[in-house]
């Protein structure tokens, strides 16, 4: 399996270089150049989650991992989820169900890639004996998911950039009392959009990248959005799939999750719809309802982890629906620098036939919470919350909706409760995250500071 960039102009890779690697020489993201049917979709029907997840990932690593040693780190990264099922479904109403994404041990769907990349990560560093220094940039849930994957590894550096005063106090507490000498919180002046931006410098500084051995585990590492499809694939399958079409609605501002679901649907999965649910914070859904992709001010929310308004995996689905053109992504990708881009018709046309989408207020974020306690006596994160408005207003009768319940709701207690008046408890291996000492250190946004701090604490 070969990974090309969508820049056009960076090596062609395998599966584990790409998975290093990050984000391409080049500032483009790596996808598969082709990406293999998935056979006997229907033989996938009541199988262990780490079975299916095996049979859909084999196809992607190639060579990269044996069969023994992708089994096994599959195998690890799920021993620590909550639920036997991993991913389940509950039904909020006749033909829409919720996939419940928060049972990993951060709380939050990105568990089930950083788990999974965490172990891919040490047999690769194990094999070649290097060591690395990873930088992440957070809008909340993407750090403690990172720190709890790798952090007490010997052989791995951590920095999280996350935006100061702008994740909810359970996040910001899950990056900053794990107490590992490996593991460094930072908290960033700006939002997510400058820690990213710092991020994307950092790679781009190819001097700086290799002295440090500088890998990256955002969602622009292809690593993150192949371990995603799986629960697309599975959950598909509860619903009657390859015999029965599924939609899905996906809360989203990075787009990596959404993107997941579409290369799920290009394997064969029958999705018919992937509607993309974003907040105020509407980039996505303005762009691809009007093809102009403009960058406006991020407005701090109560689903913070969607405060995002330059969303990086949105150039995957531009180069998929450019047809490949390298070239054409290069340009929009100079124009973003300038504030933004339009969209060309036929592209527009690929990426509309692809996904729907839709946007939800604070107050009917606030009103969705209040409504599914209500009619199911389930409490929901905002993040879900804002999926499920946007789900309801596309079902249609006779093709059951997924909604991607993307955190657990005591990672959000403040909305939560304003909302519903009841305060959500911490799972029970949480419940002393309130006691326990931050370690955090603020930085300025320069990228001259961030790479002096990252020189000055990493273990040489």
């Amino acid at each position: 399996m070969r990974y090309v960039s969508t820049r056009g102009e960076a090596p062609v890779l395998n599966f584990e270089q790409a998975m290093l690697t990050g984000l391409a020489r080049d500032g483009g993201l790596y996808l598969p150049e082709t990406v293999p049917a998935l056979s006997d979709i229907g033989a996938l029907e009541g199988l262990p989650y780490e079975v299916a997840a095996f049979r859909v990932l084999k196809p992607f690593t190639g060579d990269s991992f044996s069969d023994e040693e992708l089994q096994g780190a599959i195998a690890r990264a799920y021993q620590g989820f909550r639920h036997v099922a991993r991913a389940p479904l509950t039904q909020l109403a006749p033909g829409h169900h919720l996939l419940e994404l928060f049972h990993g041990p951060t709380l939050a769907f990105k568990d089930f890639a950083m788990q999974l990349i965490g172990q891919l990560f040490q047999i690769a560093l194990a094999r070649s004996g290097q060591r690395i220094t990873i930088v992440g940039a957070t809008s909340g849930d993407t750090g403690s998911a990172a720190i709890e994957a790798f952090r007490g590894l010997s052989n791995v550096d951590v920095f999280i950039l996350f935006p100061h005063g702008r994740v909810s106090e359970v996040q910001r507490r899950q990056m900053t009392t794990p107490d590992d000498a490996n593991v460094h919180a930072l908290a960033m002046d700006g939002h997510f959009d400058d820690c990213q931006a710092r991020l994307k410098d950092l790679f781009n500084d190819h001097a700086f990248r290799d002295q440090v051995g500088l890998a990256g585990v955002n969602s622009i590492n292809w690593g993150r959005v192949l371990a995603q499809i799986v629960y697309y694939v599975t959950s598909a399958v509860s619903l009657g799939a390859p015999y029965r079409e599924v939609d899905f609605t996906v809360p989203t501002g990075n787009f990596g999750d959404i993107f997941a679901g579409s290369i799920a649907r290009a394997m064969g999965v029958p999705i018919r719809r992937l509607v993309v649910a974003t907040n105020q914070n509407d980039i996505l859904h303005r762009a691809l309802t009007t093809g102009e992709y403009r960058m406006g001010e991020v407005h701090p929310s109560i689903s913070p982890s969607m405060d995002i308004q330059v969303s990086s995996n949105f150039e995957r689905a531009l180069f998929m629906a450019y047809g490949g053109d390298a070239g054409a992504i290069r340009q929009l990708m100079d124009e973003l620098k300038a504030g933004g881009f339009s969209i060309s018709q036929g592209a527009l046309q690929a990426l509309q036939d692809q996904y729907a989408s839709g946007r939800v207020s604070e107050d009917e974020t606030t009103a969705m919470i209040r409504t599914i306690r209500e009619e199911t006596g389930q409490i929901i994160c905002p993040h879900t919350a804002v999926g499920v408005q946007v789900a309801r207003d596309h079902l249609e009768p006779g093709v059951p909706m997924i909604t991607l319940a993307t955190a657990h709701p005591a990672k959000f207690p403040d909305a939560v409760e304003a909302a519903i008046g009841i305060r959500p408890d911490l799972p029970p291996h949480m419940a002393d995250i309130f006691d326990l000492p931050e370690r955090v250190t603020r930085v300025e946004n320069d990228n001259d500071a961030l790479k002096s701090l990252i020189l000055e604490r990493r273990i040489a």
